[in-house]
Parts: C-alpha cells; structure tokens; sequence
C-alpha cells in the first residue's frame, strides 16, 4: 500500500476518529495462510473461525467420501471458510459459498480467482439455502459462521464492529438465534446421510452429522 502524507493522514484520522477497522483501511485481512480481500459490507474474517476449518480436516481426513464430496458455506462473506474447506478436499471435492450480499459475493468470488480456486469453489448469490435448491439430499457437508449476537447487544459492541461492519452478518434477532434455528432446519433437507454440519457460534461450535 502506498500513499503520500495527506492521504496517509486522511486514512489515519479515519482510523482513530472514525474507528474504521484497520482491515477495511489496507483492504485486507490475514486469515490462517491466506490473504483474503475485504471492504466495508463484507465481514472480517476472525481467527477463532479458523477452527472449523481445523475441525473439517479432522473429518475428511477420516472419511473418503466426505473428502470427495460438495460442501456449502452460507453466509460466506470474504469466502474465508470456503476457500479453507476447499483447499483441503481431495479430488472431485468442491464447495458452494453462498451470500445474500451482492459486494460479499464479489469480494468471495475475488478471493477465490486469487488462489485459482475457480474449478473447485463456486459462489453464489442468494439467501442462505435459496441458491442450493440443486442440492437437496445431495451436499457432504456444510460449515456457517451464521450472525448469532442478539440484536439489543449490538449497540454495545466496540465501535469497529459495531458501527462499520454489515449488522446482517452480526444480528442473530432478539436471542440471536434466527439464523441458527433456520440453519438447522434446512441442513436436513441439503445433507446427504452421512453428511457433516458445523457452524460457529463463539466460543462454541457445534456439529453433528446426518443419520
């Protein structure tokens, strides 16, 4: 990144004033080994999500046919997960990243074309399930960092989050369940048996898979 005094000063006021995240500033976030594009509208990638990729290399590690299969990420944002359960499919593996926003999408799409990932990881537009009705009883898997913060804390959150990041992909509804009580109910229908689900919901995560 480079920039002469006034527009360093310029992002810096933005930066301590503004309380815009020092991610959105350099147009970047450091995510395990990857360098993942980021703007405002898209979520920041965070460390601790890293760990559902872990857990999905503990399974597919183990399970030939999970390992070769279609995962979907909903709700990708940067395509942070779906390039990390991609990168570690074996062969014929692929996944689907979904996002109802139009600029997550496109940053998700940037950051999968960055590591070549095109013919493995496909993303589409849509919300949650909607753009996966060609996978009913079909996917091997599914992984989520769905938006779980009951909506009355967000006004609490530090102002970085709170005031700069997309609240959809931060508002879960009044107990912050919406989006995990609907997650569940379409992984049902999406899963083939056998399949695994796993979506974070800090500090917990939670994951089971399909009889």
């Amino acid at each position: 990144m480079r920039a002469d005094i006034d527009e360093l000063y310029c992002l810096w006021k933005q930066r301590i004033e503004d309380r815009k995240p020092f991610q959105y500033i350099v147009g970047c976030e450091h995510w395990k080994d990857l360098v993942l594009s980021v703007q405002e509208g898209v979520l920041i990638p965070r460390p601790e999500t890293e760990l559902i990729v872990d857990l999905v290399y503990d399974v597919v590690s183990k399970n030939e046919d999970l390992k070769r299969g279609v995962w979907a990420d909903l709700g990708t944002g940067s395509g942070a997960l779906a390039i990390g359960v991609g990168r570690i499919l074996g062969n014929g593996g692929k996944v689907i990243g979904s996002d109802l926003s139009p600029v997550a999408v496109a940053v998700a799409a940037y950051n999968v074309q960055r590591y070549c990932l095109q013919d493995k990881i496909e993303i589409r537009e849509g919300s949650w399930f909607e753009p996966l009705k060609d996978m009913e009883g079909k996917l091997a898997g599914l992984v989520s960092n769905p938006p779980y913060i009951p909506s009355n804390d967000i006004s609490g959150l530090q102002a970085e989050v709170g005031k700069h990041e997309p609240r959809v992909a931060l508002d879960g509804g009044i107990d912050g369940m919406d989006a995990l009580l609907h997650l569940c109910d379409g992984a049902d229908l999406l899963l083939k048996s056998g399949g695994f689900f796993a979506f974070e919901v800090w500090p917990l995560f939670i994951y089971y898979y399909k009889v």
